[in-house]
């Protein structure tokens, strides 16, 4: 019997509105309907009645959202009624409960147990742990140290409860027991009390809390202070690690591997003689560098925590600065150093694939520290003018440079008539995975390392082992010889230089980096896109050199195009796939439409920063004091407003500052401090910005800044139109005019 049309749409308007909420349909069929089932039509609903309801047969049904939601009873039928009744008992588990408790172990530090360890490390004769095999001296002292802190902490299993309050404390959870004692015993005068001893104690503890948050701010524990936000605003984290079983431990092992190469047979470096000898690391250095180790970072497969490198960098600086030389010496690294865990982060709440998780290495902390010491000698080797469009992992660079280079260099090319510019963003599968280091190792010779460092940094990524950790289980060790750990300290460097060779070989093409970010300027002029398609043509090649794997289905295009009469754009092909040509892209965070403007990047950041406002006003309400207001406001609300702001604000219409302006206003009323506008903030980033380069020789866009010969001011750039003029340059060319009158 087909479904009435009534009661079609009544049931789909119910399970559109009621996602959330627990939905319950009563329908009484007659015998000759009984093949009506609300379940195919909407498998969404569950049928909770078992039992025959008159006769032997089913005829009355009740259907739910929740699957094994409730229980039906027979009970006897009213009156002169042939229907049996039924009384519904909810048999499901709210999802508060559901959720299971989270048991963990940590380690308790007692009181002086940091000082006993001092003590331990001090008088310790590190010379016995000396031996010729760099291995056994590393694994001996690890060991050691291992030893001594376990001998002077406690293990201790906490059990954390689910949607358990911050503010929850002894005295509060006493209180509800008693209330809970009061309401079975019946006495309604006793129950009263009780009641309002617990609303009491509730507004005693968050009171306490609150004050326990303003007192971080005043001693600038920024820390706990966001912490108790987090709490207070309900605030949801990132995906956590995942839990599985061995079977899936294994499975990602292999999937995070499955770019592995063979190394060649012959290695590809050859030490030249006029290369000096290996560099060293000093004490004080190392010192510095255990001193600003964060001491809450997991600590890698050696096992040894950043407590224990913080409190006793003193102690411990001198025996490391000796393995340390010694590696350098050798061009060797331990395998106990280079020993990484994977522990693997879901990308989205829903995993349909192992592609769906990312990758993230727990290394050695002492490790780490020793890269920070091998990344700044590295640096110090590299040229100033070293690959001027990779944007990221240089001091003073940041994506807004990557984005107003990009947008400087197409909008200053549509300022001619019949100019138009195609941008390609390519995206790379597991960049990081598929570096090769002997091809990195001949790179690295080529811009002028010495040939130890570059040994160094061979063995660094040669026979690494690799386990995964899903939940309590440990896969097997795999040893890879391809590719750079994500979590490593040199791997952003190494990937840097690993590409530093990926340029334009066309004037009328340029190659913009951010880490494994590409993006392809193709400025067109007279039809011609021969260069842009060539230069396209000769990346795909330098990538299969290379050993990166091109995404074809994540790379998009874009076209810019404001010619009155537009010939028809042939797509893009790389590898015999289409490139899908898109109207917007998120580029490096920023939305980037095909006609330059800028109302879908303003809806998305008035959109976000509205979900943020929701969160000020549960801080308003439990009444945090408006310092910490402004301070939240700063951290999670203007940030995102301003977030690459030299790049787009003045081309927005004034509609869209109007919106954007209008956030600001509501969280000033919220707060009831005054806010400094939109246009002041943009004001002072760009002029911030534009001294940022004018200090930095190097950055693409000093040469825009040029002196007239008054000496005082700056040369305008020309424009044309007004979507140069309103672009960053000009506009921090007049701020800088501006600022010298």
């Amino acid at each position: 019997m087909p479904m009435p049309t009534w009661l079609w749409d009544a049931c789909r308007a119910l399970s559109a509105v009621s996602k959330t909420s627990i939905l319950k349909l009563c329908t009484s069929l007659r015998e000759t309907s009984t093949m009506l089932n609300l379940k195919q039509c909407f498998p969404t609903l569950y049928q909770h009645v078992k039992c025959p309801t008159r006769g032997d047969k089913t005829l009355d049904k009740v259907y739910s959202n929740v699957n094994h939601g409730y229980r039906a009873l027979q009970l006897p039928h009213l009156g002169q009624s042939d229907h049996m009744s039924l009384f519904l008992v909810p048999a499901y588990i709210p999802l508060r409960k559901r959720a299971p408790t989270i048991l963990k172990s940590v380690k308790i530090w007692p009181e002086g147990a940091i000082h006993q360890l001092q003590d331990c490390f001090e008088r310790t004769n590190w010379d016995i742990f000396d031996r010729s095999d760099l291995e056994e001296h590393t694994a001996a002292v690890l060991c050691y140290i291992n030893h001594c802190t376990d001998t002077v902490t406690v293990n201790k299993s906490i059990r954390f409860y689910p949607n358990q309050k911050p503010w929850m404390n002894g005295e509060v959870q006493c209180l509800l027991r008693e209330r809970n004692r009061a309401f079975r015993s019946g006495e309604v005068q006793l129950y009263s009390v009780a009641r309002a001893n617990l609303k009491r104690g509730i507004r005693r503890a968050k009171l306490d809390y609150r004050q326990r948050i303003e007192d971080n701010l005043r001693s600038n524990n920024i820390r706990q202070m966001w912490q108790g936000i987090q709490h207070i605003t309900n605030y949801k984290p990132n995906l956590g690690a995942v839990d599985g079983d061995p079977l899936l431990a294994e499975e990602l092992n292999l999937f995070f591997a499955r770019f592995e190469k063979e190394p060649p047979e012959t290695p590809v470096l050859q030490p030249p003689a006029h290369r000096g000898p290996s560099f060293t690391v000093e004490e004080h250095e190392v010192r510095q560098v255990l001193r600003m180790v964060n001491p809450r970072k997991a600590a890698g497969p050696d096992g040894i925590t950043g407590k224990v490198l913080k409190g006793c960098a003193d102690q411990l600086a001198r025996v490391f600065t000796k393995i340390f030389n010694k590696s350098l010496h050798q061009s060797i690294v331990p395998p106990c150093l280079k020993s990484s865990t994977i522990v693997p982060l879901p990308k989205k709440s829903t995993i349909s694939s192992l592609n769906d998780y990312r990758p993230v290495a727990l290394t050695p902390i002492i490790m780490k520290c020793f890269e920070k010491l091998v990344r700044r000698h590295i640096i110090s080797c590299l040229p100033s003018t070293f690959d001027n469009y990779q944007f990221a992992y240089r001091a003073n660079r940041s994506t807004e440079d990557a984005i107003t280079t990009t947008l400087h260099a197409a909008l200053s090319h549509l300022e001619q008539p019949g100019n138009y510019v195609r941008l390609l963003f390519v995206d790379f599968s597991s960049a990081f995975n598929t570096i090769l280091p002997h091809r990195l190792v001949s790179k690295l010779e080529t811009i002028g390392l010495s040939n130890s460092t570059c040994l160094w940094v061979l063995d660094f990524l040669s026979e690494r082992s690799q386990r995964v950790r899903v939940g309590s289980h440990v896969s097997t060790a795999l040893s890879l010889n391809t590719g750079s750990p994500q979590g490593c300290v040199l791997s952003p460097l190494l990937y840097a230089l690993y590409t530093y060779d990926c340029t334009a070989i066309y004037s009328s093409n340029k190659i913009i980096k951010f880490a494994d970010d590409t993006t392809v300027v193709g400025l067109i002029s007279g039809g011609d896109e021969s260069a842009y398609r060539d230069e396209v043509e000769r990346l795909c090649v330098w990538c299969g050199e290379n050993n990166l794997a091109l995404n074809t289905a994540k790379t998009k295009e874009l076209v810019v195009d404001y010619r009155e009469k537009k010939a028809d754009i042939q797509p893009l092909y790389i590898n015999g796939e289409r490139v899908e040509r898109v109207a917007e892209f998120r580029f490096l965070g920023v939305t980037i439409d095909q006609g330059m403007t800028w109302s879908a990047n303003t809806t998305a950041l008035v959109k976000k920063a509205q979900q943020r406002i929701y969160f000020l006003r549960l801080l308003k309400k439990n009444n945090l004091s408006e310092r910490l207001l402004v301070s939240f406001y700063r951290g999670s609300i203007e940030s995102i407003l301003t977030y690459c702001i030299c790049a787009w604000f003045s081309s927005c219409t004034a509609r869209e500052r109007k919106v954007l302006q209008k956030v600001i206003t509501t969280a000033q009323r919220i707060i009831g401090h005054p806010l400094p506008p939109l246009e002041e903030l943009y004001g002072s980033r760009c002029l911030r910005k534009a001294n940022n380069i004018l200090q930095d020789p190097s950055h693409p866009g000093y040469s825009l800044f040029a002196l007239l010969p008054s000496g005082r001011r700056y040369r305008n750039i020309k424009s044309r139109t007004n979507r140069l003029k309103n672009s960053f340059y000009p506009r921090a060319v007049a701020f800088l005019n501006a600022v010298t009158r």
